[in-house]
Formats: structure tokens, sequence, C-alpha cells
């Protein structure tokens, strides 16, 4: 049985929709087993509400709760007994085969790097998720790790979101590209131009070249290459311009008589596409290239996303995804560095 320990704590709608995401997904799933992290009376009395299998979801008591404006390191270090450092840890000892949380995005990626730890190879893990274009869905990688990457981090986010685009998405040969403000060689900033040529010359991967934010809707590319800050940019335009769409699609079709008889017409057909283009839909965004499984989702995440991302793991672990990128980013004979003072500070 799969173990997915979900920070029952984190996020705006804590813990109504944690708990609520937990019960869908074991009642839809028998082979999952939910470990809801969080302050044990307020959660057992949120589960009370619900009817599932008492042997599919426990209770980790943890007593503290990171908040979202807390200093990332300072709040790892100091609330030990927080929903997040108890889950994160939960994955490092393998209690747990993966954490998800909605809380402070700092925190977890933090606490991911310092707690779960890098795999051997891997220079800086980025956070990916999966959005909607009119071809499926793409990942984009990076979206809020990494804002000041080097040339060899992005080399490497193209191999791994390579391979989560293979085995998880099920796409053989993934399109890679870079973001860039032009589809030719010879444009973007000096850190485009110094990846582009080292994307080229990499051995399996099937890197296209440049891609421009207005083609990424279309579906041009499987896998969309970027160092954090211009990702996530990209990730909360998509989101804001599809939240207005949607928002001036409803309030037109209510302007009259006759458009809402049209909007009854069509809301079947508007409703299949609309969940199409729904980024909760695919669950949260992963942390990739640690020793275990980290999924982060919107601070917003109501239980269909919890859902989802739990489904997400599932399918992450079956796959072996995280011993496929340390096959992968290894090189030859690597010796591992040694632990930075820091990093070993935040271990004890």
């Amino acid at each position: 049985m799969i173990k997915v320990a979900v920070d029952a704590m984190g996020g705006d709608l804590a813990p109504v929709e944690m708990v609520a995401g937990a019960v869908e997904a074991v009642n839809a799933k028998p082979g999952i087993q939910v470990l809801l992290v969080g302050q044990e009376a307020v959660v057992n009395k949120e589960l009370s509400k619900y009817t599932y299998n008492k042997e599919q979801i426990q209770v980790v008591n943890a007593t503290e709760v990171i908040e979202t404006a807390e200093p990332p390191v300072f709040a790892i270090r100091k609330k030990k007994d927080s929903s997040i450092v108890v889950g994160l840890k939960m994955v490092k000892e393998k209690k747990a085969d993966a954490f998800v949380s909605s809380g402070s995005t700092g925190a977890v990626l933090v606490g991911g790097q310092v707690l779960v730890g890098r795999s051997k190879g891997v220079e800086r893990p980025p956070l990916a998720p999966l959005i909607p274009t009119a071809k499926g869905v793409s990942l984009l990688i990076d979206c809020g790790a990494n804002v000041d990457a080097r040339p060899s981090h992005l080399v490497q986010f193209a191999k791994m979101g390579s391979i989560y685009m293979e085995n998880v998405v099920g796409i053989k040969n993934p399109r890679v590209a870079i973001v860039n403000n032009g589809a030719e060689e010879e444009k973007g900033n000096a850190l485009v131009k110094e990846t582009f040529p080292l994307l080229k010359e990499i051995e399996g991967i099937n890197f296209i070249g440049s891609i421009e934010a207005r083609d990424i809707p279309a579906g041009y590319a499987d896998v969309i290459v970027c160092e954090a800050f211009v990702g996530n940019v990209i990730l909360k335009l998509y989101e804001g311009v599809s939240s207005e769409l949607i928002h001036k699609i409803k309030e037109g079709m209510m302007s009259t008589l006759k458009s809402k008889i049209g909007a009854l017409l069509v809301k079947p057909a508007l409703k299949q596409t609309l969940k199409s283009f729904d980024a909760t839909e695919y669950g949260g965004a992963p942390l990739l290239g640690l020793k275990g499984l980290v999924v982060k989702t919107h601070g917003s995440a109501k239980s269909v996303e919890i859902r989802n991302a739990i489904f997400q793991c599932v399918q992450f672990k079956q796959q072996k995804i995280n011993e496929k990128i340390a096959e992968r980013i290894l090189p030859p004979h690597y010796e591992a560095p040694e632990t930075p003072a820091a990093e070993k500070e935040g271990q004890k």
C-alpha cells in the first residue's frame, strides 16, 4: 500500500479541503493510505463528518503550523513539530512515500532540500507543474524554486522533465523547448544563449529549440524549460487569464434571455472544455530531484486538487520516477560532495 502524507494544516482552506481531498482519494482507490499530518483534535473533528475505510486514513499529530509570512529557513529550524517538518521527516525516514502540502511554498522548498535531501548529482531541484494546453498538458520546469539558475541547472531540468513526461504522462520522446523572446537561436538573455547549445548536444532528450510564451497554450512543446522567475510569471499569468476568461464567458452568457437559453444548450460541452483547462485537475507541482517525493499544491487548493495530487503521488511512486531521475542525472564515477554546513545544521 502506497502511503501519502498530507499537510492537513497548510493552505488557505485547511483543514477542511485537505481532509475532504484525503477522503475522496481513499474512497476512490483502495491501495492508498493517507497520513493526515496536523493538530490531532482539529483533524479528527473534521474527519468525523465523513464515511471512509478507517485503515486507509491515519492522523499524525503535529502541534505547530508554519505560516506563509514566516521566513522559511527560520521556520523549518524552529518549528520542528510543524505539519510541514513532521511530514517531510516521514518521507526522509521512509514512513511515507510522498508528502503533499498547500502550505508555505518557501518552507516546503527549503524543507524538501534540507530534510528529504537531493538525489546524488542533482544540482537544484525544480518545481514542475503540469499546465493545460490545446493538445493536453505540458510540464513547466522550473516555476518557483530557482530564480537564479545556471545553464547546467536548466540542462538537468530538461532531463528530469523528459523523464516525468514519458513515465507519468505517457508521452514518448517528449518535445523539449527553452522559453525565449524569439524563435531564433541567437535570441535571448545570457542564460538562454549559454543553455541553448548545451541542450542541442545532450543525448536522450528531444530538444526542438526555443518557444515563445504565446505558443505555450497551443502545446508546441511537452517540456518547457526556464528558470523560476520566468516560470512563475508564466504560471501566474496563465492562471489569471484563465480565471478572468471563464468569468467573462459566464458573464456574457447570463447577460440576456437569449444568451441564457444558448448557455443552457452549450453547458455540457462548455463544461467539459473548461474542465480540460482547469489546472487543479492535474494535481500539484512535484519538487523533482529529491530522494523522496514532495508535491506543492496551490495555497487555495480545494479537495479536488488534493485528491488529484495524492493520485499523482501514487503514479509517481509506481513508475519509480526518483530512481529514474537519479540514474539519468548521475554522471559516471560520481562522488557525492560533502553536505554544506547549513544543511547539516537543518538536519539536526
